[in-house]
Order: C-alpha cells, then structure tokens, then sequence
C-alpha cells in the first residue's frame, strides 16, 4: 500500500488521456477479471461521475456593473466558500474567524443565485444577474502519474497464490481487452512487489550457494567434501517444501528468507557430520585399523553415531526456538509463521538425510581412495 497506492493484493492501473474511455476500461476489465478462478472481489474505480457547482461570471453583464471577473469569483469564495479574516487567541488554543452565509442562505441553486455582489457604486447585485450558475458532472478524482491520467482497478484473491493468478488474469485480459492506441496498463499492488524482490531474489539466492561453497572449500580445501557437505540442503529442502504444502502456505519473500536461512543451518550441520566421519576416519587409517571395506565401514559408522547426539541437540534447539512462533496470531505473525515454517520442515528432513545419506556418500568415496590404495 505505501510503496504503489494500491489498498488490494493486485491492481491495475489504466493509463490513457481521457478519464471518460479510462473508466470504460475498467469497467470492462472488471467484468473480465470476475471470470478469473481466484477473484474473490473486483472494483474498478468510477473516475467519472461527481456532481458539482459550476459558477461561471458573465463578463460583459458584470462588466456593466463595473465589476471584473475576480470581483465575482472574490464573493462567492468569501459569501460561500468561506474566507479566514483573521485568528481568535484562546489562552494557548488559536481559532480562525471565517466569514460566509448562513447555510440557509447557501444550501441550493435558487438560494445562490441570490447572494448579493455589491458594486463600486454600493449597490448590491444578486449572483443570477452576474453568473450562470449550473450543476455539473466531472471526476471525483484525477489522478496523474508518468505525465497521464489514471484510473485503478483493485482486485482481492482468494485461495490462490498471487503469481499464478495475475499469469490467468493477464492472458484473460489480453485475450478479452482491445485498449485503443495511447491507453495501456500497469499490474501493481503486492504483484509489483514481489515481481520485484523476485528480481532481487535471483541475484541474492545464487549468492547466497556461492558464499556456503568458498566457505565450505576454504574449510577442507576439497572439492568432494564440499560436495558431500552441499547434499545437505537439498536434503533440507525436500521437508521445508513439505510443511509448506501440508500448511497451505504459497511461495513468499518472508517463505524464501527463511529457506535462505535454512541452507546456512543444513551447511552447519553438514560440516559437523563431515567432520566427526575425517576423524574416526584418520583415528582408524593412524591406529592401522583401515585395511579392508569392512574397516572402513566400520569407521565410518563410528563417527557417524557420534555425530547422533550433537545432531539431535541442534535440530531440538532450533525447532523449540521456532515451534512457539507457529502458534502465535498477533500483528507480522502471518510473515514470521512463514519464515519458521521451511526451517522447521527443514531440520526434519536433514536430519534423517545427512545422518543416513551423507556417511553412505562418504564411504563411496572413501572406498575407491582405499581400493586405489592397495
């Protein structure tokens, strides 16, 4: 709402040079976008059809009179519109004195007509001698943006995520909306921002793998083991998407930071399982215990079972942190829920996968250095 105006998760906004063929737009586009699955509610804005009192001076019968154009316009902002003459003082309070009819005196067009305009002469000279005095229709509002005017179309979803909706929305209205030439339109609301921090999201995400990866290789300065360790966050993944499934929670920007969030913690607890499994393996390789497949299997099966408990204790730590989030209904909880929920997922899945997949990964890898060794 702040950033684009918009007070609906999408809107549309037509943009033309005359309000007339504008509202007709979006009135059709209101007609169209209520056959889209997903349209809760539809409103195209009326941006025409505001009454007004227009006061128009007759130059040359004021001029008869000896008055200009401002002279009129002068009475009928002070007599009806109301003029500040000046500021009462109320100990620390101020109050503006402004001076116009009673509103018996100005509350219909028979009534207008009769305001007096006084003239140099100091004769008074009723309005319906001076001015045509006329009820018209016009905009409520005029909104101009990017040098033309404008007319919003708001929109509510329901029961679907808003991506896939404005993709059915746009073919809708490309397939059933003929805009004449100079009039085009702009999908905005939360659409606008998502398409952008999707934007963003493109450059930070891949940014984000590429910092886990230089970590991981300045760490154990080997490329196999940084893969091993990488494995990881698939494994995490697979239970984050999951629990957003069975939630019913769509893709979101509060969705992908917490997934973001979650690459770093299944890194984390892949280095530590990588780590325990290099030292029972180097434990067993010094002692000289590491001669046969079943030596080696051996070893890894020790670290991985030390590797249980510490496991254990990060995964519990972190769902207990998060789980209370979940049950929480006050302001900003829709966003917090969606951020837990893909680290909650997460560290489930991870930690059945890197307990189980990665020592098995390890061992391939390590049984083709032993047999390259004997």
């Amino acid at each position: 709402m702040l950033t684009t105006g918009i007070r609906s998760p999408v809107g549309i906004k037509v943009f033309g040079p005359d309000l007339d063929t504008i509202e007709s737009i979006g009135q059709h586009l209101e007609t169209v976008l209520r056959t889209v699955p997903g349209t809760e509610d539809v409103y195209a804005e009326r941006v025409t059809g505001g009454s007004f009192v227009d006061i128009v001076p007759r130059r040359m019968d004021a001029a008869r009179y000896g008055l200009g154009v401002e002279n009129v316009l002068a009475m009928v902002q002070t007599a009806i519109g109301g003029m500040n003459i000046d500021t009462t003082v109320e100990g620390r309070e101020r109050y503006a004195i402004n001076v116009r009819y009673p509103r018996e005196l100005r509350d219909d067009i028979d009534e207008l007509m009769r305001v007096l305009v006084p003239t140099p002469t100091g004769a008074q000279v009723p309005l319906a001698q001076l001015a045509d005095i006329h009820v018209t229709t016009g905009p409520p509002v005029i909104r101009d943006e990017n040098g033309s005017l404008s007319g919003w179309v708001f929109v509510y979803v329901r029961d679907r995520d808003i991506g896939s909706y404005v993709a059915d929305a746009q073919a809708a209205v490309n397939r059933e909306v003929q805009l004449p030439a100079s009039y085009y339109l702009k999908w905005t609301g939360e659409y606008e921002a998502m398409q952008r921090i999707a934007k963003r999201l493109r450059l930070v995400l891949p940014l984000t793998l590429l910092i886990i990866v230089v970590l991981l290789y300045l760490n154990f300065r080997s490329t196999v083991e940084t893969g091993i360790v990488l494995f990881s966050v698939p494994f995490a993944a697979v239970g984050s998407f999951w629990l957003l499934h069975l939630l019913g929670y769509n893709l979101s920007t509060a969705v992908w930071v917490g997934v973001i969030a979650l690459a770093g913690v299944a890194a984390e607890t892949g280095v530590v399982m990588i780590v325990y499994l290099d030292d029972a393996f180097q434990q067993a390789r010094d002692s000289g215990r590491l001669r046969t497949m079943a030596d080696l299997e051996a070893a890894v099966i020790e670290g991985a079972v030390q590797r249980v408990r510490p496991k254990i204790m990060t995964v519990l730590s972190t769902m207990m942190g998060l789980m209370p989030i979940m049950w929480t209904t006050g302001t900003g909880s829709d966003v917090m829920k969606r951020i837990a929920a893909p680290m909650i997922g997460g560290m489930v899945s991870s930690t059945v996968l890197t307990l189980v997949v990665i020592p098995a990964i390890y061992m391939m890898w390590k049984a083709r250095s032993l047999r390259a060794s004997q």
